[in-house]
């Protein structure tokens, strides 16, 4: 480049400029991604060594939303927990409801009714469409497309309506508790939700059309951020992370919970439709795909529900103790493998609590992929790997 230009000025003696100016080099730069950014989707700072427009590393600085969750599990009863469990992944706290539940209930043997059963899986499987539809619309942003963030949150607010009816709560639920859920699902809930799932599904093909084919959004996230199913594998990568490299991995169906194995769905994984396996699109289409897959469930978990009375809760969710034992429980939540790990000391209040939040997992595999790739596509990348900070700092 340098040459170019001084062989545009033919006024000049070259031999003698160049004796002048001497060698033209670059030098890395420090730059701060974050923690404002709004492509690093919460509080996360990740300070990118640069060597012109490639980015040599990456290193995440977490911890701005740190709130000593896990403390504070051992200082309060696990019903009174649940609540916390809601603001760590704050875009599916259903699911995280869900996991703290089951972990306490397999350590204690609390049987769970029938009806709670079917009733969890309607309100995870809802709140993982509206998980990934926020996803979905935010990474529309991260690439410059605005409508289908638009659209995102149109569909999204249906399903917190739902959400709102049956528990008065539109992002921190506190349904899904210990025993059951906290309440029945309310009046005409059945017809209302199969009314909304009829008018969702053929949205998935807009979203397609609109983003997930378009040629602008393919070239910026397609043989990007490549991830091979061995390195996501070695970096303890789960949920739509892992399954768009082309793992078929999902807790429902290795170690189903909530009677998730009798239900019938497929468990979407990358296929390299746009560019190779494992790369951003692959990843951001897993989800679109799950989407799909989540209306197949909820529809028949809504028939089974018509069909199940009985209790939603067992009576002595509050007042359980336990045992001098120990136990790791791990749901596959929107973001990937959810778990908790709980010791008891005999009383009612947890001796530890450990949460293992997906993110948080996901997020450590940052500067593999992002090292030697161009400084435009951090936000693709980082994009794609769907983190979200409250469950990383906890």
């Amino acid at each position: 480049m340098a040459d170019t230009v001084l062989e545009s000025r033919p006024d000049l003696n070259l031999d003698v400029v160049r004796d002048e100016i001497g060698d033209v080099r670059t030098e890395e730069m420090l730059v701060n991604m974050g923690p404002q950014h709004p492509s690093t989707h919460g509080v996360l700072r990740i300070v990118l060594r640069t060597d012109g427009e490639m980015v040599l590393e990456a290193v995440p600085h977490i911890g701005y939303l740190h709130r000593c969750a896990e403390k504070i599990g051992e200082n309060v009863a696990p019903y009174q927990y649940i609540p916390y469990t809601d603001r760590m992944d704050y875009l599916a706290g259903m699911n995280n409801n869900l996991a703290f539940s089951l972990a306490i209930e397999a350590l204690t043997g609390l049987e769970v009714p029938k009806r709670a059963q079917v009733i969890r899986v309607i309100f995870a499987e809802m709140n993982r469409i509206a998980s990934h539809l926020v996803s979905m619309g935010a990474y529309g942003l991260d690439m410059g497309a605005f409508t289908p963030f638009l659209y995102a949150f149109r569909e999204r607010e249906r399903i917190l309506d739902l959400f709102e009816a049956s528990c008065g709560a539109r992002l921190t639920y506190s349904y899904i508790t210990i025993g059951g859920v906290t309440d029945d699902v309310p009046e005409r809930f059945i017809d209302v939700c199969r009314e909304y799932l009829d008018y969702f599904e053929p949205k998935i093909a807009e979203y397609n059309n609109l983003l997930s084919f378009n040629h602008i959004f393919v070239k910026r996230t397609a043989n990007v951020g490549i991830i091979s199913a061995e390195k996501a594998i070695n970096w303890g990568l789960s949920g739509p992370s892992l399954r768009g490299s082309g793992v078929k991995w999902d807790l429902r169906k290795v170690h189903p919970d909530c009677g998730y194995d009798e239900y019938d769905f497929d468990i979407p994984v990358g296929q390299g439709l746009k560019g190779q396996l494992g790369d951003c699109w692959d990843r951001y289409f897993v989800r679109i795909q799950e989407m799909q897959q989540s209306v197949r469930i909820v529809r028949q978990a809504l028939d089974k529900l018509a069909g199940t009375p009985g209790e939603y809760k067992h009576k002595s969710g509050k007042s359980v103790k336990l045992p001098k034992d120990e136990i790791y429980y791990e749901i596959e939540g929107a973001r990937g493998q959810l778990g908790f790990f709980i010791q008891g000391d005999g009383s009612q209040i947890p001796y530890r609590v450990k949460a293992r939040g997906p993110s948080y997992c996901n997020l450590s595999i940052t500067n593999e992929v992002v090292k030697d790739c161009l400084l435009a596509d951090v936000p693709a990348i980082i994009g794609s790997i769907d983190v979200v900070m409250g469950e990383v700092d906890r």
